[in-house]
């Protein structure tokens, strides 16, 4: 199972001048990708925009979206556009993960219907590839969304796999034999990526920061559920990394409920023998000073 660490970039109050730095860290450290997590009316940064800053900072790590949503932007060739522009200042190491997004208040604030979202995403999908096409700059797909269709649309050929969301076990390990089902039923070969995500908090005072920014991040109503699978110990983690591969996980994004370069420290002690050791490149040793 391969593993990343999400950008601090939706931690309100975090230094966002070091997200470079940051993904450097992760870099360096072995984490296989770096991850963002995407909302309008938020204290966050635009995702893509976050990601070219890792981008710029670093020259092996993956870089993957959990997702980006596509429905509310209403614009599909200026978001093909900001895509492939990751994909060229990386050099081809961005995965798209795109979703219709769910959050009522970023359609309102964007003048766009909450009806219609999977037809609006199969017409948005379809120009942004002739755009992509074009550029010569398509990047990888994989689909979020938990509703059947959603899943099914993560088994079509323009997919690679699927984007489970950051907290429920039972809805992954439904959606995987969803997706697994669909796969096999268009005849595809391999098997299909099944990447999901987990809030976590290492360190001193890790429990008060984790129950603060799940709540602020899904307010009242949905802070039972995500933050029962916050993790806060080395125990939890390497728990639920067990838990994860055994439903069938391919690949998790660990996003932090701070900012703090220490969390991608504290994570990668956690991980040891899970992570390879690379030698640091160039770009990641002059990003890190």
């Amino acid at each position: 199972m391969k593993i990343g660490i999400g950008l601090p970039a939706a931690v309100p109050g975090a230094d966002m001048t070091q997200l470079g730095r940051y993904a450097a860290t992760a870099e360096r450290t072995g984490f296989e990708s770096v991850g963002v997590i995407d909302r309008l009316v938020y204290d966050n940064l635009d995702p893509l925009i976050a990601l070219a800053a890792a981008a710029a900072s670093t020259s092996r790590i993956h870089l993957i979206s959990t997702v980006v949503n596509v429905n509310w932007r209403a614009n599909p060739q200026l978001l093909a556009k900001q895509v492939s522009s990751v994909v060229r200042l990386s050099g081809g190491r961005f995965t798209a993960g795109l979703g219709m997004g769910g959050w009522p208040a970023d359609y309102e604030a964007s003048g766009v219907p909450l009806t219609g979202q999977g037809q609006r995403l199969d017409a948005a999908l379809a120009d942004m590839d002739r755009a992509w096409t074009a550029a010569g700059a398509r990047p990888p797909v994989v689909f979020g969304g938990v509703a059947p269709g959603a899943i099914r649309r993560a088994a079509t050929p323009v997919s690679e796999g699927w984007v489970a969301p950051l907290f429920g076990l039972e809805a992954l390990r439904e959606g995987s034999g969803v997706l697994r089902d669909a796969w096999a039923r268009s005849g595809r070969a391999g098997s299909p990526r099944v990447i999901t995500g987990r809030y976590f908090s290492l360190g001193a005072g890790a429990e008060g920061v984790a129950d603060a920014y799940i709540r602020h991040y899904y307010g009242p109503d949905y802070f039972p559920m995500a933050r029962a699978d916050t993790l806060i110990s080395a125990g939890q983690i390497l728990a639920e990394l067990a838990q994860l591969s055994e439903v069938g996980c391919t690949e998790v994004v660990f996003y932090p409920c701070s900012g703090g370069l220490d969390q991608v420290e504290l994570l990668g002690e956690v991980l040891t023998g899970w992570l390879p050791q690379p030698v640091p490149s160039i770009t990641s040793q002059a990003a890190a000073r």
